[in-house]
């Protein structure tokens, strides 16, 4: 005899997904360290934190104690919100699904890449983009201190204009990140993390060919890629605030 399941009567499923996850690989096992460098990391990218998930990666410690509760502690001081650990011996998984973590195990083959910054090369004028889009110039760029940079920000890259707009003609990968003390404009698909504004500039904006970004952020003020109306979703779009709230168009 079958049992036949009344699937409007189901109170969950279990999926698979690929989701968006900052993986925080650590080089110390100090959580005074560590809330030295966060609270740098605040004052230059203030809309990343705001409630970000992310993996605490032991690989590179030999630390068989690890403090893991001052560390999550120290995280989420700084609003960062750990919810898993990936490597570490037996005592670090322990202590992992005592604090309500999940744990990962070392990843040998496929380890993430930190987050890089890429060195800033040296401005130049913007110049029509060969093949699609060809018709389409760079807006320009504030002054001699903003960026233009061209080719795909990977994952695991941070490009950033600490004075003007940042130009990329090319796409921002999922996992990267682009900021700038101006506007950003992304002359492709945005899948990353795009912050306009970092100092402060209520006027900054950020202008994308194809928008899937995983947060927008704007003088401190930011969307994840869940507040975002799924119909801007793919479609070219502008990205500024109007009365201290952060605004999403389709650019015509």
């Amino acid at each position: 005899m079958s049992l036949k399941v009344d699937r409007d009567s189901m109170a969950f499923t279990f999926k698979g997904g690929m989701l968006p996850m900052t993986v925080m690989e650590l080089a110390s096992a100090d959580p005074e360290r560590i809330r030295e460098q966060l609270a740098g990391k605040l004052s230059q990218s203030p809309a990343f934190f705001q409630h970000t998930p992310v993996v605490l990666n032991v690989e590179k410690l030999d630390e068989p104690h690890l403090a893991l509760e001052r560390i999550c502690a120290v995280c989420r001081a700084h609003k960062l919100l750990p919810v898993a650990v990936r490597g570490g011996p037996d005592p670090v998984k322990q202590s992992a699904w005592a604090l309500g973590l999940g744990w990962f195990p070392p990843q040998e083959a496929s380890r993430p890449r930190s987050l890089e910054s890429v060195p800033p090369d040296e401005p130049t004028p913007a110049e029509p983009v060969a093949g699609e889009g060809a018709e389409q110039e760079a807006p320009p760029v504030k002054g001699s201190s903003g960026r233009i940079y061209r080719g795909t920000v990977r994952s695991g890259q941070q490009v950033t204009a600490p004075e003007g707009d940042l130009v990329v003609i090319g796409a921002v990968n999922a996992g990267a990140e682009v900021l700038a003390a101006g506007s950003v404009h992304v002359y492709g698909a945005l899948r990353g993390r795009a912050l306009a504004g970092i100092h402060g500039d209520l006027q900054a904006g950020i202008f994308c060919r194809e928008l899937h970004a995983e947060l927008l952020s704007v003088a401190g003020n930011y969307k994840r890629l869940e507040d975002i109306d799924p119909r801007l979703l793919g479609t070219a779009v502008q990205v500024r605030l109007t009365d201290n709230q952060l605004g999403i168009t389709t650019l015509t």
